[in-house]
């Protein structure tokens, strides 16, 4: 009940600002207006996030996969990873504002742009988090595992990645909470529908309650896409530990 008696505290501050500094709509529109125009305009809202939440759940299925991926790389084989790995961390100090015009240019205005967008902000931290879980394997049960003459391979399969895959359940978790990221800067950059999409239209033509409207419910697949992930995690790796 926390953060629900949070979020209404927070509103009802919000309201009581608007209220009693009465603030134009265009400017800061109150919880009760924006609540208003979200009921009004459902479907036109539905539609877009439909749109957004495909871009974002693809996006992350996509850089857990490449992330995943490179990581299991790195692990097996040192001079892919000498090679590679530096170019990975050159790839995320470029702005990825400054990547969302070119990939808008190069994929177009439709769900390819946002999608690889999404993914490229994604991938580096399952990278990271997983190649770090794949190097910290416990020393005893590699030392077991060659001891039974397990191959490389073997190791790196039955043991390596089994033990480091809370390691990856972690990226994937933060993975969930920054896709939204991608989705809607490809959206604002250059798009046909989307939440991020309707907000710039929403505030280039002044109805700010709209635009408003739209954030929440991007805010609401944000948490709804954070926690299938962290429950999806928990089931299909039981052996983690779990906090309170």
């Amino acid at each position: 009940m926390r953060p629900l008696i949070t979020a209404v505290g927070l509103l009802l501050a919000w309201e009581i600002l608007v209220r009693s500094t009465g603030a134009p709509s265009y400017i800061l529109p109150a919880p009760s207006l924006v609540l208003v125009v979200l009921i009004e305009r459902l479907d036109l809202l539905a539609g877009e996030a439909a749109w957004t939440a495909a871009e974002m759940a693809i996006g992350l299925l996509l850089g857990l996969a490449l992330g995943g991926a490179l990581a299991i790389i790195f692990a097996a084989s040192a001079g892919w990873r000498r090679w590679a790995l530096p170019l990975v961390i050159v790839s995320q100090a470029i702005p990825v504002i400054a990547l969302a015009p070119l990939l808008v240019l190069w994929l177009g205005y439709g769900l390819a742009s946002k999608v690889a967008m999404a993914a490229l902000i994604i991938f580096f931290p399952v990278v990271s988090t997983l190649y770090d879980g794949l190097r910290r394997t416990e020393p005893g049960w590699l030392d077991l595992a060659r001891t039974m003459d397990a191959s490389p391979l073997a190791i790196l399969l039955q043991v390596r990645l089994p033990a480091a895959l809370p390691a990856f359940a972690s990226g994937a978790r933060i993975a969930a909470a920054i896709a939204p990221i991608g989705a809607v800067i490809g959206e604002w950059v250059g798009a046909s529908a989307g939440l991020g999409y309707l907000m710039t239209l929403s505030l280039a033509r002044g109805q700010t309650p709209l635009a408003f409207a739209a954030l929440v419910l991007l805010c609401l697949l944000g948490l709804a896409l954070y926690y299938a992930t962290d429950w999806l995690g928990r089931t299909l790796i039981p052996w983690q530990p779990q906090g309170d």
